[in-house]
């Protein structure tokens, strides 16, 4: 076999690795959402997808293991929009309101992916700390912690104020998933609405830590 013939048989090989990679990947996403992650089984995947049941396994260990790679792939799309708006942002309204409307329009047009935030029948809350999104926090952070040097952002607790936003996001993108009368704009509004109301409140950070 010639080196070229080889090389186009790997190129093939991984080609397809790819594909049936994603193909999980997207069946998970559909199943989570209809069924829920609690109740999902990896059987229900499998089902899902055009594989057979043992090529699951060659690719993951567990659903656990989709539901952090659906949520890497997810972070990992959404990110660079929402650093290039708290990049662009030149006061505290627009860094809190360009954050939150870019993350609530990604939701709203992703609903499937989101929906396997909601709560499960068994009442249970599925992981989101997963690296990508756990990397997605700490560009938030160093974001905050720029922006709080600048003037931008009033002088707080970069970490609290990190967490606080983080919350709300995930908690009013529940709502926004789950309520038809809410829109993107709407649900956008009403979190900055909140910040900026009471961010003043807050207690200014000392020079000392």
């Amino acid at each position: 076999m010639s080196i070229e013939v080889d090389l186009k048989a790997r190129g093939k090989r991984e080609e397809t690795k790819a594909s049936n990679r994603q193909a999980i990947i997207d069946a998970a996403r559909e199943v989570f959402a209809e069924l829920g992650y609690g109740a999902t089984t990896v059987r229900d995947i499998i089902r899902a997808t055009d594989l057979a049941s043992g090529t699951f396994y060659n690719y993951f260990k567990s659903k656990e293991e989709v539901f952090q790679a659906l949520q890497d792939e997810t972070a990992l799309r959404v990110r660079p929009r929402l650093r290039a708006e708290r990049i662009r942002a030149r006061n505290f309204e627009e860094f809190v309101s360009g954050s939150f409307r870019t993350f609530f329009d990604f939701v709203k047009n992703d609903h499937t992916t989101f929906a396997t935030m909601r709560r499960n029948p068994e009442n249970q809350r599925v992981r989101i700390d997963t690296p990508e999104v756990i990397a997605g926090f700490d560009e938030l952070r160093a974001d905050l912690e720029l922006a709080i040097k600048n003037g931008v952002v009033p002088a707080t607790d970069a970490d609290l104020l990190m967490a606080a936003m983080v919350g709300v996001a995930f908690e009013v993108a529940n709502h926004l998933i789950s309520r038809h009368d809410l829109s993107a704009d709407e649900a956008a509004k009403f979190a900055t609405a909140l910040f900026l109301g009471g961010v003043q409140a807050l207690p200014k950070k000392s020079g000392k830590r």
